[in-house]
């Protein structure tokens, strides 16, 4: 990946991450709340491409973040350097507390023994959307091969409740529902792969 194409994707994690409830709870308000948004973003695709778990549509407007991890890899140690520095640069000391809460339930509804995939971020530009497009059923063939490859579940969650029902529409299966301290209701769903349902 050149610098280009990857200053191209760091630019729109940062305008769909201002769409996201979750991140839009994280990002500390007022000041120059765009380069809190963009120092996000810089932060989860360079974890993306060192972990190999960033998916790219071919249009270039579906962008996901899709980790093969387990619980063992929850290590804060690991990552306390630059967790430190985000609540420094984008989320503020008050949020930080608010997001460690609410990490703690939404970790637990994952699996705790074995491997898995996890889709941190799954995001469509507007002028990719709809049912024209194949965008997101293209990203979902993609998020169904690497399952069946390592034949492990895939989990996700998300806030939007017609983010919900697409991923339902996909063959996701919605296992939980939790009333987030936010007000909003979050959505919990996996997909477990044929060989691994058995």
């Amino acid at each position: 990946m050149t610098q280009e194409e990857k200053a191209d994707i760091i630019k729109k994690v940062t305008t769909l991450l201002k769409e996201i409830p979750s991140s839009m709870d994280i990002v500390k308000k007022g000041g120059n709340e765009h380069r809190r948004y963009e120092y996000l973003a810089i932060h989860m695709v360079n974890k993306a491409i060192e972990k190999d778990a960033l998916i790219v549509s071919e249009d270039g407007n579906g962008i996901a973040i899709l980790f093969r991890t387990s619980k063992k890899d929850d290590s804060f140690w690991k990552n306390a350097w630059s967790e430190l520095k985000l609540v420094f640069k984008v989320t503020g000391i008050k949020n930080a507390y608010k997001i460690v809460k609410t990490q703690n339930y939404i970790k637990k509804q994952r699996p705790q023994e074995g491997e898995y995939l996890y889709c941190w971020f799954w995001g469509i530009l507007k002028e990719s959307r709809g049912p024209g497009t194949q965008v997101g059923v293209q990203m979902k063939n993609e998020f169904y091969r690497r399952a069946k490859l390592y034949n492990l579940p895939l989990y996700a969650e998300t806030r939007m409740r017609k983010n919900a029902i697409v991923y339902q529409k996909f063959g996701f299966q919605l296992f939980n529902k939790w009333e987030h301290p936010s007000g909003d209701t979050m959505y919990f769903l996996r997909y477990i792969p044929e060989e691994n349902s058995k």
